[in-house]
C-alpha cells in the first residue's frame, strides 16, 4: 500500500495498492494531464531522487519554503510566525527529516491553512507530523484527495486562526479560494498571502487574476470586481503569491488598480481596434 503523488500537481492520495487511474486534479479544466500522460511518485521514491527543501527568511516572522529542485506546480509554503502561533500558509508536497527539524528550529507549526485545492499537495503528511489541523473552505471540499481527522472544513467569509492570522474567503479562483491577512507583517503595516487567489505578475507593482493560470481562462469581470471589493478594507503593504513573487510596497493600492485594469480589458475598454 503507497500513498501516489501526481507527478504534475504534486497532491497526495489515499492508501491503495496501484495508483489511482486518474487525478482528480489535473483531470480539469484549471489544471492539466501531462502530456506525456499520468504519472505518480511517493516521498520514498522523492527522497531517493534527492529532492531538498530550501527555508529562506523573507522578513521578520516570514519563512518561506520550497523544494529544489522543482517539483509539480513548484508553489512556495510560508511559515508565518505568530503571536504564540505558528502558521504554515498553502503546503508544499516534498517532506523529509532534514526539514522537519528545521521547521521545529523556528518554533514548528501549529496549524495549516490552504488557499486552494492546487497546493494541497501531501497536507495531511505535513499535519500528521506536526498533529495540526488543516483549515480548508468548506467550498472546496470535493478536491480533497486524501481524507483526515486534521482536515477542518471552515465556512463564512473570514476565519481568524489566531491574534493577527485571519483567513478571508474570496472565491474565484476556486469557489472556496482564500487568502491570508497578517496584520503584524511588514513592520504592521500588514501583509497579504494570497496563493494564486490574486496573482502577483511579471511586473511587481501589478496583480490579476485568473479561473485557470495554465490554460488561460479568464475570470468575469464581476468576480474580480468582487475580489476587489472584499479586500479593500483591509490593511496590508506587502503581498505575497505562490511563486515567491511580492509586491513590497503599497499592495493594496495595486489590488484596486489592477482589478480596475482587469475589468476595463476584459470589457474592451483598454483597445483602440
Amino acid at each position: 500500500m503507497e500513498l501516489f503523488i501526481c507527478s504534475t500537481c504534486g497532491v497526495q492520495y489515499q492508501q491503495s495498492e496501484q495508483p489511482p487511474s486518474e487525478c482528480i486534479i489535473c483531470n480539469e479544466e484549471r489544471q492539466y494531464v501531462n502530456p506525456s500522460g499520468q504519472k505518480w511518485t511517493t516521498l520514498k521514491e522523492m527522497r531517493a531522487d534527492d529532492f531538498y527543501n530550501t527555508i529562506k527568511e523573507d522578513e521578520p516572522n516570514l519563512y518561506s519554503i520550497h523544494t529544489q529542485p522543482d517539483f509539480a506546480i513548484s508553489q512556495t509554503a510560508y511559515l508565518v510566525q505568530g503571536e504564540g502561533f505558528n502558521l504554515l500558509w498553502d503546503c508544499i508536497t516534498y517532506l523529509d527529516n532534514a526539514s522537519i527539524e528545521a521547521v521545529k528550529q523556528l518554533g514548528g507549526i501549529d496549524a495549516i491553512a490552504l488557499s486552494h485545492p492546487h497546493y494541497y499537495s501531501s497536507q495531511v503528511a505535513w499535519a500528521e507530523t506536526f498533529n495540526v489541523p488543516i483549515y480548508i473552505h468548506e467550498d472546496d471540499k470535493e478536491w480533497v484527495t486524501r481524507t483526515s481527522s486534521h482536515i477542518h472544513f471552515w465556512s463564512g467569509e473570514k476565519l481568524e486562526l489566531s491574534k493577527g492570522l485571519t483567513l478571508h474567503h474570496l472565491g474565484g479562483h476556486f469557489k472556496g479560494g482564500a487568502v491570508l491577512h497578517w496584520a503584524d507583517g511588514s513592520q504592521s503595516k500588514g501583509v497579504l498571502l494570497t496563493g494564486d487567489v490574486i496573482q502577483v505578475v511579471a511586473d511587481r507593482s501589478w496583480v490579476s487574476f485568473m479561473y485557470s493560470y495554465p490554460n488561460l481562462i479568464p475570470l468575469p469581470a464581476s468576480v474580480v470586481s468582487r475580489i476587489a471589493d472584499n479586500v479593500k478594507d483591509l490593511k496590508f503593504n506587502r503581498l505575497y503569491n505562490a511563486f515567491h513573487r511580492v509586491v513590497q510596497e503599497n499592495a493594496s493600492q495595486a489590488v484596486q488598480r489592477s482589478a480596475e485594469r482587469y475589468i476595463k480589458a476584459i470589457q474592451g475598454e483598454l483597445f483602440t481596434t
